[in-house]
């Protein structure tokens, strides 16, 4: 007794050096090891992004500590590790697959998790693959999915008897799993094999799996058909899904033998016709059912009232066309989501088949059919919803306001009531009453009056849009206070007016903010741009914003698209934004700017699109741009000198050039053949020169070329025929950008329960419309007006402008070999002679032609009357001769202005006949002193003459006889004139004399 006394101390001593060891200190040091050997496997072909090298040098470095390590904390062992796409699975590279070897992660005797996913594992080493799991007792979790895979893969983990759940899914398995041995994985509860290409049979083999709960076999095709048999053999099952999985369509009549199912999610399998009424609805178990996104049509069948169970219902993106009221589910009285958008179902105004449903927590009923219900109706619900949805519904009711159920809502967190027309004044008890709100849309609909806020703070509000409507008056100037964590406020396009308040300085969360398209007026405030430090989208166009743009110290760095269009703006652009690093979009068009463009703007390294047209900036256009990124490049309406650019040498996105309207001069250069993607190129108004450059010809994906009032001379190129005017879909869009994001907001977040199949719904419910379009506005001249295309007839509008220049010589007999979707070509008042080609018969789309002003002769081919899409046409002042084009078609509404200023010309709609025109006698001339077919009358001439002559004579002598010195000067003359000649004559009469006489 007294020796155990003496030496108690050393079992705590051996414990403590235990634990030193491996334990509460740190990762044991064999695991460790273990680390550093698996971590030299991979490295030379380890994705860098998400393997961070682990510390080799330092052997104090605790391994618990390490990235994508995780240690029990009790005992120091490691118990998961998370390998997700460590190997470089997409990188070009690498060229190195990685074969799976088992004995790397033996040591590791604790490991309950590990993730192998998205590594493009083509297999193993020999005899180190899965089976060697096996001494791996505690491993329960195993993610394999996203690697190379084939159908022995099962074969090879049957001796991992502790796993419970197994991840399949993207591998190379298909058709069906053949399992020799009946006991393997015994303890699998969860196993998914979506993104394969098995067939209907692979249920069969499933049967080997006893425990199995949880089956995901999404995004496989499963041909063939289901046997009853083989569901009930499933009976354990509790979660089956199958999203975008080519499915029986009898699957929902055998399955209610599966009587332990309380998921089923069957949304994107292509199935179509009525709801069966018998199957399904026997599951007395079912919590969760998703059949979204098919095509099924028709009523809800009687038997879905069985469905007591049922939370989670979801039957959006169908064609169910019934009257809801008369549905079962007002039954379904445990129901807490509800979805049934994006159908023909017609819902009363009053939403009063919902009073039975005291659970319900989310609902989503957009873009279906609102009908009147008597306000005898009115009823109260027992339920209090987080989220509801009512957007984009098809309305019979005139002058319809707000579902009057939702004054007695106090819990919402997000509500949307957008594009309905809804009337009456801005609902303002909406924000008054739910004051945990988060989301609030009313967008696009009648609302009038004034935007009111509530008097207390709301800091749980995020998202505002209450866009097109009939708001008016101001901004309220609390508006930043009441919602200080506001990130998103959108109020374009509706009638307010007054200043920015400068609580906004206050909404350091906002980053997208939209007041375009209202009565705006006044400076912007200092308190915002310093205070709004995360604003990203800023959106001030069409307003009457004035002043200065913003001071240099401006604290927008995180700017991505700044709209200031259509304003008063004035001054210089400002340089700091050459500081803004990632902003993508510039719009200042239509303001007041002056001064040279800053070359800071040429650090913008990710610009896709600017727009500073229609100001007075002068100078040169940089040349510094030189960014492949930018698409969309608007200069016009300015007074910018000099060359155009080198800048977009070799931009093959560049999309659309506009410099018209400038006072740029040289010529246009060469390599503008290497725009390979250019759709819109405008010159127009300019003092450029030269010829126009065969290279002109490469931009074969052209919609418009406007070279009109410039100097070009010399020729049209013959190649112009090498541009095809085509609509292909391949081409890349000309609606520039749609930004934007879409809130993909959790919906289960508001449910009671969590839900294992309603997660996030982007296509049920976005939080955050696309909110930014700017679109690609071009004007052109066609029809004698000048039009602004822009959207989706710009994609379709095809048009050559050349005229008002000095071109000469024939028109190519190619430019009627161009693609017939060509609407508009204008060559007037240019030095164009030669016949009009036949050719221009081809271009059956073509709606304009402009030849007027030229010297073009000889006959107008009969053949255009095949033209039969053509409304304006014009050959006017040239030297064409002959009968007029045949009175059909589209010529049948030409008048006489088409054909005016040649004389040779006759026939209808002219006045002159053709029968009684005199046979042409008189010499040809033209204007430049060539032949031509001018008619000229002699007699005309002569009496022309004459009175020219006698007015000439006559203003002579009064001029003489009103001013003294010009009469001496002039009799001077004559007198100087006659000594002159006199004594030529003399002199020259006296050699001819004497030269006779010898």
């Amino acid at each position: 007794m007294e020796l155990l006394g003496r030496y108690w101390w050393w079992p705590v001593v051996l414990v403590l050096v235990h634990f030193g060891m491996n334990g509460c200190f740190g990762c044991w040091e064999q695991e460790r090891i273990a680390l550093l050997q698996l971590e030299a496997s991979i490295v030379n072909c380890a994705y860098e992004h998400n393997f961070s090298h682990w510390d080799l040098g330092n052997k104090e470095s605790d391994c618990c500590e390490w990235e994508i390590v995780k240690c029990n904390i009790t005992t120091g062992r490691v118990i998961q590790l998370t390998l997700y796409r460590t190997m470089s699975y997409f990188s070009r590279e690498s060229a190195i697959d990685w074969y799976f070897n088992a004995s790397l992660f033996l040591p590791f005797e604790d490991l309950q998790y590990l993730d192998l996913s998205w590594n493009g594992i083509h297999g193993w080493v020999p005899n180190e693959g899965f089976e060697r799991f096996s001494l791996l007792s505690k491993l329960e979790v195993l993610h394999l999915d996203d690697n190379n895979f084939n159908n022995s893969i099962l074969q090879s983990l049957n001796g991992i008897a502790s796993l419970k759940e197994l991840d399949l899914s993207n591998n190379n398995l298909n058709g069906s799993i053949h399992i020799k041995d009946s006991n393997i994985l015994t303890k699998l509860q969860l196993l998914d094999l979506s993104g394969n290409d098995f067939n209907a049979q692979v249920l069969k083999s499933l049967t080997a799996f006893p425990s199995l709960k949880t089956l995901d076999l999404s995004y496989n095709k499963l041909e063939g058909s289901f046997t009853t048999k083989e569901l009930s053999e499933l009976s354990n099952l509790e979660q089956l899904k199958l999203l975008f999985t080519l499915i029986d369509k009898s699957l929902l009549r055998k399955i209610g033998v599966m009587t332990s199912l309380n998921v089923l999610a069957m949304s994107y399998c292509e199935l179509n016709g009525t709801l069966p009424d018998r199957g399904w609805c026997e599951l007395k178990k079912l919590q969760e059912i998703d059949l979204s996104g098919n095509n099924f049509e028709g009523r809800l069948p009687s038997c879905m009232a069985n469905l007591t169970s049922l939370r989670i219902l979801d039957l959006s993106y169908n064609y169910f066309n019934e009257n809801i009221v008369q549905s079962p589910l007002s039954s379904l009285t445990s129901l807490e989501y509800l979805s049934f958008s994006n159908n023909n179902f017609t819902i009363p105004s009053t939403l009063s088949f919902l009073s039975n449903l005291s659970n319900l927590k989310i609902l989503l009923s957009d873009n279906n059919i609102l009908a009147l219900e008597p306000d005898s109706l009115t009823w109260i619900p027992t339920f209090q919803l987080k989220v509801f949805s009512l957007s984009s519904c098809s309305i019979k009711i005139h002058n319809r306001t707000p579902p009057r159920f939702l004054h007695y809502q106090y819990d919402l967190r997000i509500i949307k009531l957008s594009h309905n027309k809804l009337v009456g004044q801005f609902p303002y008890w909406l924000l008054e009453n739910n004051t945990r709100l988060e989301i609030f849309i009313v967008n696009n609909n009648s609302f009038t009056g004034p935007f009111m806020v509530p008097s207390d703070i709301r800091p749980n509000m995020l998202s505002i849009d209450i866009s097109d409507n009939y708001l008016h008056g101001p901004i309220p100037t609390n508006l930043g206070i009441i919602f200080p964590n506001l990130e998103f406020l959108k109020m374009s396009r509706n009638e307010f007016e007054g200043n920015i308040p400068s609580s906004f300085g206050n909404l350091g969360f906002l980053w997208s903010l939209d007041l375009s398209e209202n009565n705006f007026s006044g400076t912007i405030p200092m308190h915002f741009i310093m205070g709004c430090g995360n604003l990203e989208i800023l959106i001030l166009s069409n307003n009457s914003f004035s002043g200065q743009i913003f001071p240099a110290n401006s604290n927008w760095t995180n700017l991505a698209s700044l709209h200031l269009d259509n304003n008063h703006f004035s001054g210089t652009l400002p340089t700091w934004v050459g500081n803004v690093t990632y902003i993508e979009d510039i719009v200042m068009a239509k303001n007041h700017f002056e001064g040279p463009i800053p070359i800071e703007l040429c650090k913008l390294v990710y610009l896709d699109f600017i727009d500073l047209s229609d100001n007075n900036l002068f100078g040169s256009v940089p040349s510094c741009f030189n960014s492949s990124i930018i698409r969309f490049f608007q200069l016009n309406k300015n007074c910018l000198s000099g060359p155009i650019p080198s800048s977009f040498q070799n931009n093959s996105n560049l999309l659309a050039l506009n410099l018209r309207d400038n006072h740029l001069t040289g010529n246009i250069p060469n390599w503008i053949g290497s725009l390979s993607s250019l759709r819109i190129l405008l010159l127009k108004a300019n003092h450029l020169g030269g010829q126009i450059p065969i290279q002109v010809c490469l931009l074969q994906n052209l919609n418009i070329l406007d070279l009109s009032d410039n100097k070009f001379s010399g020729l049209i190129p013959h190649c112009l025929s090498n541009v095809t005017f085509d609509a292909s879909a391949d081409k890349t869009s000309l609606r520039s950008l749609s930004s934007g994001a879409y809130d993909l907001r959790s919906t289960s977040l508001y449910l009671n329960i969590k839900s294992d199949i309603i997660k996030y719904l982007p296509h049920d419910l976005s939080t955050v419309d696309g909110f930014l379009d700017a679109e690609e506005e071009v004007e052109f001249t066609t029809k004698t007006r000048t039009y602004s295309y822009k959207g989706d007839i710009l994609e379709y509008m095809f048009g050559i402008d050349l005229s008002c220049n000095n071109l000469a010589g024939k028109i190519p007999l190619e430019l009627g070999r161009m693609g017939s979707n060509i609407r508009a070509l204008n060559l007037s008042h240019n030095n164009l002679s030669g016949p009009i080609p036949v050719t221009f018969s081809n271009l059956k789309q073509i709606e304009s032609l402009d030849l007027s002003y030229n010297n073009l002769n000889g006959k107008i081919p009969p053949q255009l009357t095949e033209m039969t899409s053509l409304a304006v046409f014009s050959v006017a002042h040239n030297n064409l001769s002959g009968t007029t084009p045949e009175r059909k078609n589209q010529f049948g509404t030409f008048d006489e202005s088409s054909y005016d200023g040649n004389p040779l010309l006759c026939g209808p709609p002219l006045q002159n006949s053709c029968t009684k025109m005199r046979p042409s006698s008189t010499m040809p001339v033209d204007y430049e002193g060539e032949e031509g077919d001018i008619f000229m009358d002699m007699g005309v001439f002569y009496i022309s003459f004459v009175v020219v002559y006698i007015t000439v004579l006559l203003g002579i002598v009064v001029v003489l006889y009103i001013n003294p010195y010009w009469r001496r000067s002039w009799f001077n003359l004559i007198e100087v004139c006659i000594d002159t000649c006199y004594c030529f004559f003399v002199v020259h009469y006296h050699k001819l004399v004497n030269f006779s006489l010898a």
